[in-house]
């Protein structure tokens, strides 16, 4: 009972949180799972339900997406995504523990202006295929599309949507490569289910929560969610 309130309160934050800053909920999502139920198995559970949590935010920004963009970028992604999932399978546990720390790390070094990712709306479909490989391997890469989209113009409703849809590729090529590998074993579907419910719901709080949360200082809801997220992380490694 305990885990089953942890996943579903983990996914209502994540929700709120990826609704309010745009991105971060994910990655604190898979940082809290894998501490509970360790990596491959909190790849395995988190991947339909975010899938299904983006699919939610898409449809709440459908009027603002820009599809082109976001079509580029899932070329890339999915294939990337299958491949990443696949080598997850195969590597060591401790691997895949690492890479989510090294991941979380850059993303917080990322936030804080130490390295832009800039590319040209030419390079989407190169630059959603690493993103995807990083994340079907460790999971919590996503977080490094959002500044991809920012550099391509997108802001507000516009940016929203198209980094959910971005992301629903990146899901669906996990979800893909997992299953082939063996990893999403019918005792998951039930987790990752309550998680779902959570996001959906989570991504309508996060959307009142947004209006009310303007007058922070720009990045503060990410910073922290980063720095939470580093902790769960390192935590997971010293169990792995």
């Amino acid at each position: 009972m305990t885990l089953l309130l942890l996943l579903f309160g983990t996914g209502l934050l994540a929700g709120a949180i990826s609704s309010v800053a745009g991105l971060g909920g994910g990655m604190l999502l898979l940082s809290v799972t894998s501490l509970a139920m360790g990596p491959l198995a909190a790849l395995a559970t988190t991947s339909p339900a975010l899938l299904l949590g983006n699919l939610h935010r898409t449809w709440l920004h459908r009027k603002s997406i820009d599809w082109a963009l976001a079509r580029a970028f899932a070329l890339g992604a999915l294939p990337g995504a299958v491949c990443g999932a696949l080598a997850a399978v195969s590597v060591p546990v401790v691997a895949i523990q690492c890479l989510l720390v090294v991941s979380t790390l850059f993303a917080v070094v990322r936030s804080l202006g130490y390295v832009s990712l800039r590319a040209p709306r030419q390079a989407m479909a190169p630059a959603g295929f690493v993103i995807g490989g990083l994340t079907g391997t460790a999971g919590g890469a996503g977080v490094l599309a959002g500044p991809l989209f920012l550099s391509a113009g997108l802001s507000g409703d516009a940016y929203a949507g198209t980094i959910a849809s971005g992301a629903v590729a990146m899901h669906v090529g996990r979800i893909a490569g997992y299953g082939a590998g063996g990893l999403l074993e019918p005792e998951l579907w039930g987790s990752s289910g309550l998680i779902a419910v959570g996001l959906v719901l989570g991504n309508g709080l996060g959307g009142r929560l947004r209006r009310a949360l303007a007058g922070l200082p720009n990045g503060l809801v990410e910073h922290v969610v980063l720095a939470l997220s580093v902790l769960f992380a390192v935590l997971g490694l010293g169990r792995a």
